[in-house]
């Protein structure tokens, strides 16, 4: 049996499909997947053993320039990747009318989550078989109930398997490290800078080393800023997607805001310390083996906004440094509190 898998954003989302097809390759024998996926995240997929064909899309960047995507010819060799191969079935995971258009260009039945289940209910309007599967769960969850159901087996039982195949990654010959996962995208989610840097010395009185990869100039500055004068810490050189991966695969753990990078170490089996202040780590928290998720208990959290929009109160200016711990709801996560849990992650890998 081939499947066409359609599941191409974001980078956490991409990740969330994997237990999916190490579900179907156990269940199913000889199923294979082809996966139309985002050109930043098309290494991900490779590195499933499920998974034979990686075929890129680039909608993003189409999109802000239409007649290019369509003169250079791009768009007509997505039409024909999908078109070279026989499906039995498409599927797509993303539930969103976007993803759904792409289903178009593929002769084979799709199936999708039905108006009720999907993230815009009108792409349900382009599958033949809607599918239902209740809210409320994890991602990873959801996806894999999805393919149960599209695919008629039994979900099996106990917590999903990425399935990476990690002989993909060299791993790292390096002294014992951990990594600072500081990069996200909205301002909400940034555990405060002073915090890091609080942090990074205070695992650095306890002999630890510490990594910071970055992605971006922005991300790079701040690195530099935790990193300054710190013997053990290093600022990584600017790496693509597998670079960081190996860098994850060798670490003794990891500290994360929310990140796609932490559900990244989630599938690698690295033992994560995920900080949650705006968001709900129920939904969408790292998942996995020896994931540990601190989220805040402040008044208005989790909030979900990519603005803080609270209130300081006057004992609020009185008792934190407001330019220095923003947003507030992180100071429930101090860097006392979240050294003493990472310590005791470590602790209980050392005992396994």
């Amino acid at each position: 049996m081939r499947v066409l898998l359609i599941k191409t954003t974001s980078l956490g989302d991409v990740i969330h499909a994997l237990p999916a097809l190490t579900d179907a390759a156990r269940m199913i024998p000889g199923i294979r997947f082809d996966w139309v996926v985002e050109e930043g995240f098309a290494e991900i997929p490779s590195w499933h053993p499920a998974v034979d064909r990686v075929i890129p899309v680039a909608i993003r960047r189409w999109r802000k320039n239409l007649w290019q995507t369509f003169k250079s010819g791009e768009w007509r060799q997505f039409k024909q990747r999908v078109r070279e191969q026989k499906y039995d079935l498409v599927i797509d995971a993303q539930g969103l009318v976007k993803s759904a258009w792409l289903t178009r260009y593929v002769k084979a039945p799709v199936a999708g989550l039905d108006r009720y289940s999907a993230r815009e209910g009108l792409s349900s309007r382009f599958y033949d078989r809607r599918l239902s599967v209740a809210r409320g769960q994890h991602a990873v969850e959801r996806v894999r109930q999805l393919f149960g159901l599209a695919l008629g087996y039994d979900l099996p039982s106990g917590v999903g398997d990425y399935g990476l195949d990690r002989s993909r990654l060299e791993t790292i010959g390096a002294a014992p490290y951990v990594v600072f996962l500081h990069g996200t995208t909205w301002d909400t989610k940034h555990w405060p800078e002073a915090y890091w840097r609080q942090l990074a010395e205070r695992l650095g009185r306890a002999g630890l080393n510490i990594c910071l990869p970055w992605g971006n100039p922005v991300e790079k500055a701040r690195a530099e800023r935790i990193a300054e004068g710190l013997k053990n810490a290093t600022v990584l050189p600017k790496l693509n997607l597998a670079g960081v991966a190996r860098v994850l695969a060798s670490a003794k753990a990891c500290v994360a805001v929310d990140t796609g990078l932490g559900h990244l170490a989630a599938a690698l089996d690295v033992p994560t310390l995920s900080l949650f202040g705006p968001t709900n780590p129920g939904l969408t928290g790292a998942y996995g083996k020896s994931q540990v998720h601190l989220a805040s208990d402040f008044a208005c959290a989790p909030c979900l906004q990519k603005k803080c929009t609270y209130k300081p109160s006057a004992e609020d200016q009185r008792r934190f440094d407001l330019k220095r711990e923003w947003p507030l709801c992180f100071t429930r996560l101090n860097p006392e509190r979240v050294a003493s849990q990472l310590s005791a992650l470590l602790r209980a890998e050392d005992v396994h």
